[in-house]
């Protein structure tokens, strides 16, 4: 007679834990907002009011920074000599060779431009890292005008750079998803992360919210939360392996 063996329903398999950083630019790596840096100089101070209704939600940041670049009048030698003055965060070259030393990947992505961003890190020694994983809008310069396009699809917020989309993509082949950011531009890619990195105006937001994030001051801070998240633990839970605040 035969017997019928059973079998076992399949498990859903974890995810193997394979972590990527992505990090806001300016007012994050940079100690500055770079591009609030060029409006002050190079503008006319009408770029404010632009600001002003971007703030109060009336217009999105790709409209925003359309509108005031357009606003601004400099030859390239004038921009670089802005983009030159900006100084990193004292932590960035630490995390980037950790992350390295990790087998991490750490990506930029910016509602600011590809041209500061790439300059800034030319300066600073760390252009090649990031070569191929900054994620922003462009901009050129042609006599007296900056001219800025953005390469991304529009999303529903009408970001200039849509963080979420970058995030939604890397989730593919990466898990968790941790993002670092400072500012009201990034609090959207948050809702597409697992573990998120928070000060000045977005730690607020998180707060006022009541949303759960890990609050710092400096990227030294960042990679010190991110050694224990990395650190060999047996079952581990992402959301649970470092302490948070609300």
């Amino acid at each position: 007679m035969l017997m019928k063996t059973k079998t076992k329903a399949k498990q859903p398999q974890e995810r193997p834990f394979n972590p990527v950083v992505v990090s806001d630019f300016d007012g994050t790596i940079s100690q500055i907002d770079v591009t609030d840096q060029i409006l002050t100089q190079l503008a006319h101070p009408s770029w404010r009011e632009v600001e002003q209704e971007w703030a109060l939600g009336t217009i999105g940041s790709r409209e925003c920074l359309e509108r005031q670049i357009a606003l601004v009048q400099a030859s390239a030698d004038e921009l670089n000599a802005v983009i030159d003055t900006i100084e990193l965060d004292p932590g960035f070259a630490a995390l980037c060779q950790f992350a390295q030393q990790k087998h991490v990947p750490f990506y930029i992505a910016s509602d600011g431009f590809d041209y500061v961003i790439h300059r800034v890190l030319k300066g600073a020694g760390l252009a090649r890292r990031f070569r191929k994983n900054v994620y922003a809008s462009a901009l050129r310069v042609e006599g007296r005008r900056l001219l800025p396009s953005f390469p991304q699809k529009p999303c529903e917020h009408g970001c200039a750079t849509c963080k979420v989309a970058l995030l939604n993509r890397l989730r593919e082949d990466h898990q968790p998803i941790i993002f670092v950011g400072d500012g009201m531009s990034d609090r959207y890619a948050f809702e597409a992360a697992d573990v998120v990195f928070a000060k000045r105006q977005l730690l607020a937001y998180c707060r006022e919210k009541g949303i759960v994030c890990h609050a710092f001051e400096t990227l030294r801070d960042v990679q010190g939360h991110l050694e224990k998240l990395l650190a060999p633990a047996p079952a581990r839970r992402v959301r649970q392996a470092i302490p948070a605040v609300s």
